[in-house]
């Protein structure tokens, strides 16, 4: 019996009998009220318990030999399709001029509609104009322009046709540049600078508003932001050369799985420059790389840490509500004797 009574007194949740318990109004509000909260504090707790949260660790890059993929899809309001061409040069010494490999150009109407076929490349192009042009009765009147010959004059033609009509281009796809230092742009450079003087009149006729709808440099990961998505850029009477400097940073999302996405993030820095006689306004996009790697790692909260929160909560809500239920409980007390007392007399 010495034991048992002895056990007994280390009990920290005594019993009362039933008939001792008093159950009042009050008392029912603030269980009800504190029940709520329990509730919504644990489906809080498991929610954040169930998320994933992610840890960035930095690294000297040591990747070699590797391309460097970039997504390109930007628009060009006020500039054909026919004119424009994309160019890509870096440290090593390559130098691509109007790169067809992979990049598609799209006809927009005035509206931005799509209206035309996709330009897989100018030789394409060319090759089914020149066919177009052989179905044609060569015997019909035609004006020729001084110094150029039969695909020039058709060019100009149609290029100053589709300005009149206010036409527009698409210009998407994927570039593979090697892993160094460089450049790539787009303008109207791909064209013979007479032919270019006879369309335009002019640099500074050359209407290089653009609006970005993605730029970035490899696959997208949860949470990534490419600070140049959507971004417009449109001039109204007056022309110059854009230059995107670009920091790209090589980075590795690792999933709760296992797998491993190798990507890049970038930051940016915009330079405008009014027009000049010397030189054909551009959109330059100039990207260099970072000697550090980033890491993002997925990771989840362990179950421990979760048990002890919800333990911390719902203990700390349960010790509020008893405490405030005696408050009440006294408070009301207080408040109904006196009016007792007066009944009584």
């Amino acid at each position: 019996m010495g034991l048992k009574q002895s056990i007994k007194s280390l009990d920290a949740f005594p019993r009362a009998e039933e008939h001792l318990l008093q159950k009042t109004q009050s008392g029912a509000v603030v269980s009800l009220v504190g029940l709520f909260i329990m509730a919504t504090l644990f489906l809080h707790e498991l929610r954040y318990y169930l998320t994933t949260y992610t840890v960035h660790q930095m690294s000297v890059d040591l990747k070699r030999g590797e391309t460097l993929p970039i997504h390109v899809n930007m628009s060009f309001p006020s500039l054909p399709c026919d004119v424009l061409s994309v160019d890509a040069i870096d440290m090593s010494g390559k130098h691509e001029v109007d790169l067809d490999t992979n990049i598609w150009k799209l006809r927009l109407s005035r509206d931005g509609h799509i209206i035309g076929t996709e330009y897989l490349s100018d030789l394409v192009e060319k090759e089914h104009q020149n066919k177009h042009d052989d179905g044609k009765d060569h015997n019909e009147d035609s004006v020729h322009l001084p110094g150029f010959d039969q695909d020039a004059e058709n060019m100009i033609k149609k290029v100053k046709q589709a300005l009149a009509n206010g036409e527009g281009c698409r210009v998407y796809g994927v570039l593979d540049v090697q892993r160094v230092a460089g450049n790539f742009h787009v303008s109207v450079h791909g064209l013979n600078i007479f032919v270019a003087q006879m369309i335009f009149e002019g640099p500074i006729h050359v209407n290089v508003s653009h609006i970005i709808h993605d730029l970035s440099f490899g696959p997208k990961y949860p949470g990534i932001h490419n600070p140049l998505d959507e971004t417009a850029r449109i001039l109204r009477d007056t022309s110059g050369t854009f230059k995107y400097y670009i920091k790209v940073v090589p980075t590795e999302y690792r999933y709760l799985s296992k797998e491993v996405l190798p990507t890049n993030q970038f930051s940016v820095t915009e330079y405008y420059s009014p027009i000049n006689d010397r030189t054909w306004p551009a959109v330059y996009f100039l990207y260099d790389l970072s000697p550090i790697t980033v890491t993002i790692r997925e990771e989840r909260r362990s179950f421990l840490h979760f048990i002890t929160r919800l333990c911390a909560v719902l203990g700390g809500t349960f010790a509020l509500t008893g405490m405030l239920d005696r408050w009440m409980y006294r408070l009301l007390e207080a408040v109904m004797k006196p009016n007792t007392r007066r009944v009584s007399r």
